[in-house]
């Protein structure tokens, strides 16, 4: 097994989330819209199969349940019979998920020596297709295969670590749908959400409001206008895996690529590499180069100074240039390493691709390298 990334039941679908990885969706189906929320809320294991927790007459079944009186053909009256209501059996699971640390190879056939179709990963889960011999056939995603029961989880096991790792999310049906500051129609609105866009659940309120994650915020939104989907990471195929290491290798390229030297002189490498102490001296090399790469960036692009010195003492742009601490560090001690940073940025290496920007990590998306996170 290698290094690798990230419930469904009987008359349920597969459905694939647009990302780096898929996403089996589960849809849960009640006998009206009362029943399917309070559903979502209970967790995944009455998603997977809610007629499991269905406490209603049997369909097609009208028999009052009681007691039944007869009379036998004598005139006599016959014995009492007290009818007793049969216990309703759980349908037995179809959810599998994997039982890994990394990564688990999903073959052709139910044997060692099969071909590898693809990689089932830690915290995915699938539908079980056909069982034989302590192999699991399963569809996750596109993947259908074989794997190995050892290691695999079923049942109550999948289900409790179905519900540990899914999520619930919303998909918006409708053209525009405002995200409310409360459950109400007549609450603030923090934005509007276009059709087909997803956002994750945080509550399902009741039966006409749910509670949603909008930009850091808590919003709420139409249950009218949603479809509410429990998702589980599902696993990729060879073919799959073999797309998205290219695209990984092709964006790690861009972002690598050599951007043009820059002609600067001795003062201009000390000073870029003065800043990258100060803005990134406890980083790794990665990190260093990164942050002379932005400075770098900036003059070769039009909308800032072109030179090393005026990029750097830009009014509101780097605070350690503002505040002394660069000059002080420049009329000190160096690090090695900054200055190796600083002179391959000059030269034009770059591990951000073009980015300009750099954030304490967590503050914006971006490339993060460390404790920032470039753009």
């Amino acid at each position: 097994m290698s290094k690798g990334r990230r419930l469904l039941a009987a008359m349920l679908g597969l459905c694939i989330a647009v990302g780096t990885f898929s996403q089996v969706s589960v849809t849960a189906m009640a006998s009206n819209n009362k029943d399917y929320l309070d559903s979502l809320n209970a967790g995944v294991a009455t998603i997977i199969d809610p007629s499991a927790y269905n406490t209603q007459e049997t369909a097609g079944n009208d028999t009052e349940v009681g007691s039944l009186e007869t009379v036998d053909v004598s005139g006599n009256e016959a014995p009492v019979l007290e009818a007793v209501e049969e216990p309703v059996e759980k349908p037995q699971s179809t959810l599998v998920m994997a039982n890994v640390q990394n990564a688990l190879n999903v073959r052709a056939e139910a044997s060692e020596d099969s071909e590898i179709v693809g990689k089932l990963y830690k915290d995915c889960g699938g539908k079980i297709l056909e069982r034989a011999n302590g192999w699991t056939k399963i569809q996750s995603g596109n993947l259908v295969g074989w794997a190995s029961d050892e290691y695999l989880l079923f049942d109550e096991e999948a289900e409790a670590l179905a519900n540990e790792v899914g999520n619930l999310i919303v998909t918006i049906n409708t053209d525009a749908l405002r995200v409310r500051k409360e459950p109400s129609t007549e609450a603030g609105v923090y934005g509007l959400i276009a059709q087909d866009d997803e956002m994750d659940v945080i509550e399902v309120i009741d039966e006409e409001w749910i509670s949603v994650e909008y930009d850091g915020n808590t919003g709420y939104v139409s249950a009218e206008y949603v479809v509410t989907d429990f998702h589980i990471d599902a696993g990729e195929t060879s073919e799959e895996i073999k797309a998205r290491e290219q695209a990984e290798e092709e964006a790690k390229a861009k972002l690598t690529a050599n951007q043009g030297a820059v002609v600067a002189n001795a003062d201009d490498v000390r000073l870029l590499a003065a800043l990258i102490q100060c803005e990134a001296g406890g980083e790794s090399y990665e990190g260093m180069l990164a942050v002379g790469a932005v400075v770098m960036n900036r003059v070769r692009s039009g909308a800032y100074p072109d030179s090393v010195t005026g990029v750097i003492y830009a009014s509101g742009q780097f605070t350690p240039a503002l505040n002394g601490k660069v000059a002080r560090v420049y009329e000190g001690n160096i690090k090695d390493s900054c200055m190796q940073a600083a002179q391959a940025a000059i030269n034009g290496e770059t591990n951000v691709g073009e980015a300009t920007h750099f954030k304490r990590a967590g503050a914006h998306d971006g490339i993060v390298i460390g404790n920032h996170v470039f753009w």
